[in-house]
């Protein structure tokens, strides 16, 4: 039973020490592997009450996080106009950008946002690309390439270096505002779940997001931290996860190799998600997650 309340009020743990709250709800799905443990123990006990009780958690869990399991992507109709965006932490230590980049150009995206680029591989990205993605804007770490021109590209200031920037994406369709962000790292140590820069970031984002004034708007990037995780919730109150709302299963992205968890995301407000979907592993620790809009 304490299990089942714990998943059922994760929102309530604090962070007051540690951090542990933000450090639960960022694998909060994968405390459904205690249902299987708990009947186990059930078992050896031969216990018909303990095996009844672990029911609790059970349906918490499959309340939480059984309609991540349903295929929620919609088929699109005839003339459906939209977009498709694709956002990648692409890795500075990345050792193929060149086929990084050429995997990318593949997915047949019309907006590629991409964080982590550095010096050198900013250059291979503008070449692979260029023949898919014309219109291009970099700033420090992070950039977006569209098949659409982009205006207004302007720097997002949420940490003292650059890792977001805004531009607006000049579709047939009307424009759409598109953020590429990435925001502060976290590590578990002796102390705990760092995360008081990734939540400052996350603040100075979501007052950027509070101003903006375009009715379209996606958000791109790594989160370094869940669409649950409550620390986030500045961000996360103002936008829809295209994955939660049009996606097949949790979608987890890092890291590449064995993905546990979902870090970065496709956020939304004034389009409609048709599908979500994570690409397959590139040169990156990360892999690339991608969306289709309707507007």
């Amino acid at each position: 039973m304490f299990c089942a309340a714990l998943m059922a009020l994760h929102s309530l743990v604090p962070n007051t020490a540690l951090n542990i709250g933000s450090l639960f709800q960022t694998v909060l799905p994968w405390t459904g592997l205690a249902v299987p443990l708990l009947l186990a123990l059930a078992a050896v006990r031969r216990s018909r009450l303990a095996a009844v009780t672990v029911l609790a958690p059970a349906l918490v869990w499959a309340t939480l996080f059984g309609p991540a399991l349903t295929d929620k992507r919609s088929a699109e109709a005839p003339g459906t106009t939209g977009l498709t965006v694709l956002g990648h932490n692409v890795d500075e230590a990345n050792p193929d950008p060149a086929g990084t980049a050429r995997a990318l150009a593949r997915a047949d995206a019309d907006v590629l946002a991409l964080v982590e680029l550095s010096e050198e591989s900013t250059p291979v990205y503008a070449r692979e690309l260029a023949a898919t993605h014309p219109h291009h804007a970099v700033l420090g770490g992070v950039g977006l390439w569209s098949r659409h021109r982009l205006t207004a590209v302007a720097e997002v200031e949420i940490m003292p270096w650059t890792r977001a920037l805004r531009a607006t994406a000049e579709t047939p369709e009307g424009p759409v505002a598109v953020y590429a962000a990435h925001l502060a790292s976290v590590r578990v140590s002796g102390a705990g779940f760092t995360t008081a820069r990734r939540n400052e970031a996350a603040r100075k984002l979501a007052a950027a997001l509070r101003a903006e004034a375009a009715p379209r708007v996606v958000v791109l990037g790594d989160f370094n931290g869940t669409y649950q995780d409550a620390a986030l919730a500045p961000v996360t109150s103002q936008l829809r996860s295209a994955q939660r709302e049009a996606g097949q299963g949790f979608g987890f992205t890092y890291p590449a190799a064995f993905p546990v968890v979902r870090i970065d995301d496709v956020l939304v407000k004034g389009v409609t998600p048709l599908a979500s979907w994570t690409l397959p592993a590139t040169g990156s620790d990360h892999r690339p997650v991608a969306a289709r809009l309707r507007f």
